[in-house]
Protein backbone atom coordinates (compact mmCIF):
# COMPACT_ATOMS: atom_id res chain seq x y z
CA UNK A 1 0.00 0.00 0.00
CA UNK A 2 1.32 3.61 -0.64
CA UNK A 3 2.21 5.86 1.75
CA UNK A 4 -0.78 8.21 0.59
CA UNK A 5 -3.18 5.44 0.87
CA UNK A 6 -2.02 4.89 4.22
CA UNK A 7 -2.45 8.30 5.10
CA UNK A 8 -5.94 8.55 3.35
CA UNK A 9 -6.90 5.60 5.52
CA UNK A 10 -5.68 7.30 9.04
CA UNK A 11 -7.14 10.35 8.02
CA UNK A 12 -10.77 8.34 7.04
CA UNK A 13 -10.46 6.46 10.22
CA UNK A 14 -9.40 9.70 12.44
CA UNK A 15 -12.17 11.88 10.77
CA UNK A 16 -14.68 8.62 11.63
CA UNK A 17 -13.94 8.55 15.17
CA UNK A 18 -13.36 11.90 15.75
CA UNK A 19 -17.01 12.60 17.02
CA UNK A 20 -16.69 9.51 19.45
CA UNK A 21 -13.67 10.26 21.04
CA UNK A 22 -14.07 14.41 21.75
CA UNK A 23 -16.86 13.05 24.40
CA UNK A 24 -14.13 11.27 26.09
CA UNK A 25 -11.61 14.43 26.47
CA UNK A 26 -12.45 17.33 27.81
CA UNK A 27 -11.48 20.89 26.93
CA UNK A 28 -11.75 20.06 22.79
CA UNK A 29 -9.57 21.16 20.06
CA UNK A 30 -7.10 18.47 19.35
CA UNK A 31 -7.71 14.81 19.93
CA UNK A 32 -4.69 13.89 22.85
CA UNK A 33 -4.86 11.46 25.34
CA UNK A 34 -5.47 13.04 28.66
CA UNK A 35 -2.42 13.45 30.57
CA UNK A 36 -2.60 13.10 34.62
CA UNK A 37 -0.79 15.91 36.57
CA UNK A 38 0.70 12.85 38.70
CA UNK A 39 2.16 11.71 35.42
CA UNK A 40 3.47 15.14 34.60
CA UNK A 41 4.43 16.04 38.23
CA UNK A 42 7.87 13.50 37.56
CA UNK A 43 9.03 14.58 41.41
CA UNK A 44 5.48 14.35 42.73
CA UNK A 45 6.57 17.89 44.54
CA UNK A 46 2.95 19.32 43.48
CA UNK A 47 3.92 21.17 40.92
CA UNK A 48 5.05 20.61 37.06
CA UNK A 49 8.11 22.72 36.18
CA UNK A 50 8.84 23.73 32.77
CA UNK A 51 11.46 21.14 32.86
CA UNK A 52 8.87 18.26 33.05
CA UNK A 53 6.69 20.01 30.58
CA UNK A 54 9.51 19.57 28.29
CA UNK A 55 11.15 16.48 29.65
CA UNK A 56 7.52 15.04 28.87
CA UNK A 57 7.70 16.12 25.46
CA UNK A 58 10.99 15.19 24.91
CA UNK A 59 10.11 11.37 25.98
CA UNK A 60 7.52 11.72 23.65
CA UNK A 61 9.55 12.53 20.45
CA UNK A 62 11.49 9.71 21.40
CA UNK A 63 9.01 6.99 21.82
CA UNK A 64 8.17 8.31 17.94
CA UNK A 65 12.06 8.76 16.87
CA UNK A 66 12.40 4.48 15.56
CA UNK A 67 15.53 5.05 13.99
CA UNK A 68 17.08 7.53 16.85
CA UNK A 69 18.15 10.44 14.42
CA UNK A 70 16.01 12.75 16.11
CA UNK A 71 14.15 13.33 13.42
CA UNK A 72 10.38 11.98 12.24
CA UNK A 73 10.18 10.73 8.97
CA UNK A 74 7.20 10.45 7.34
CA UNK A 75 7.42 6.86 8.14
CA UNK A 76 7.90 7.66 11.90
CA UNK A 77 4.82 9.68 11.46
CA UNK A 78 2.91 7.17 10.14
CA UNK A 79 3.37 4.60 12.83
CA UNK A 80 2.54 6.69 15.67
CA UNK A 81 -0.50 8.17 13.73
CA UNK A 82 -1.33 4.38 13.27
CA UNK A 83 -1.25 3.69 17.04
CA UNK A 84 -3.27 6.43 18.10
CA UNK A 85 -5.81 5.64 15.32
CA UNK A 86 -6.46 2.21 16.39
CA UNK A 87 -6.78 3.09 20.19
CA UNK A 88 -9.57 5.12 18.83
CA UNK A 89 -11.01 2.69 17.45
CA UNK A 90 -10.95 0.37 20.16
CA UNK A 91 -12.12 2.88 21.85
CA UNK A 92 -15.52 3.73 19.57
CA UNK A 93 -16.05 -0.02 18.99
CA UNK A 94 -16.01 -0.82 23.18
CA UNK A 95 -17.99 2.38 23.60
CA UNK A 96 -20.73 2.00 20.87
CA UNK A 97 -20.79 -2.03 20.44
CA UNK A 98 -24.07 -2.76 22.02
CA UNK A 99 -24.52 -6.28 20.74
CA UNK A 100 -21.28 -6.89 21.62
CA UNK A 101 -20.09 -8.83 18.77
CA UNK A 102 -16.96 -6.67 18.15
CA UNK A 103 -18.35 -4.38 15.06
CA UNK A 104 -20.68 -1.60 14.87
CA UNK A 105 -23.76 -1.59 12.68
CA UNK A 106 -25.45 1.15 10.89
CA UNK A 107 -28.04 0.96 14.07
CA UNK A 108 -25.08 1.18 16.37
CA UNK A 109 -23.17 4.21 14.92
CA UNK A 110 -26.92 6.18 14.74
CA UNK A 111 -27.81 5.74 17.82
CA UNK A 112 -25.03 6.87 19.67
CA UNK A 113 -26.23 9.78 21.73
CA UNK A 114 -24.15 12.16 23.44
CA UNK A 115 -23.15 15.51 22.54
CA UNK A 116 -23.38 14.80 19.28
CA UNK A 117 -27.54 14.18 19.44
CA UNK A 118 -29.45 14.66 16.75
CA UNK A 119 -27.59 17.01 14.42
CA UNK A 120 -30.99 17.37 12.42
CA UNK A 121 -32.72 18.47 14.92
CA UNK A 122 -30.45 21.21 16.49
CA UNK A 123 -29.88 22.52 13.00
CA UNK A 124 -33.51 22.85 12.03
CA UNK A 125 -33.54 26.28 14.83
CA UNK A 126 -37.54 26.83 13.15
CA UNK A 127 -38.79 23.60 15.07
CA UNK A 128 -40.58 22.72 11.36
CA UNK A 129 -38.97 19.72 10.44
CA UNK A 130 -37.09 21.25 7.46
CA UNK A 131 -33.94 23.02 7.28
CA UNK A 132 -33.33 26.35 5.37
CA UNK A 133 -30.34 27.79 3.26
CA UNK A 134 -29.79 30.15 6.83
CA UNK A 135 -30.52 27.30 9.38
CA UNK A 136 -27.83 25.03 7.79
CA UNK A 137 -25.31 27.96 7.54
CA UNK A 138 -25.89 28.96 10.82
CA UNK A 139 -25.27 25.79 12.13
CA UNK A 140 -22.17 25.06 10.05
CA UNK A 141 -20.70 28.72 11.64
CA UNK A 142 -21.26 27.12 15.07
CA UNK A 143 -19.80 24.12 14.09
CA UNK A 144 -16.79 25.48 12.81
CA UNK A 145 -16.63 27.76 15.72
CA UNK A 146 -16.49 24.73 17.81
CA UNK A 147 -13.12 23.58 15.97
CA UNK A 148 -10.53 24.47 15.57
CA UNK A 149 -9.91 26.96 12.80
CA UNK A 150 -12.88 28.69 14.07
CA UNK A 151 -15.36 30.28 11.54
CA UNK A 152 -12.64 33.43 10.03
CA UNK A 153 -8.97 31.85 11.22
CA UNK A 154 -6.70 29.83 11.99
CA UNK A 155 -5.84 28.49 15.46
CA UNK A 156 -2.27 28.46 16.12
CA UNK A 157 -0.59 25.74 18.10
CA UNK A 158 -1.43 27.72 21.35
CA UNK A 159 -5.10 27.28 20.33
CA UNK A 160 -5.39 31.51 19.96
CA UNK A 161 -7.10 32.56 16.75
CA UNK A 162 -5.26 33.84 14.01
CA UNK A 163 -6.87 36.11 11.63
CA UNK A 164 -6.97 35.08 7.68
Amino acid sequence: MTQTKILAVILATAGAVAATTATAQSGGGAMRPMMSFEALDTDGNGEITKAEMQAHKATRFSASDSNGDGKLSTEELLVRAQKRAAKRVERMINHLDKDGDGMLSQDEMANRGGRHGDMFKRADSGGNGTISKEEFEQARQHRRGKHRGGPDGECDRGGKMEQN
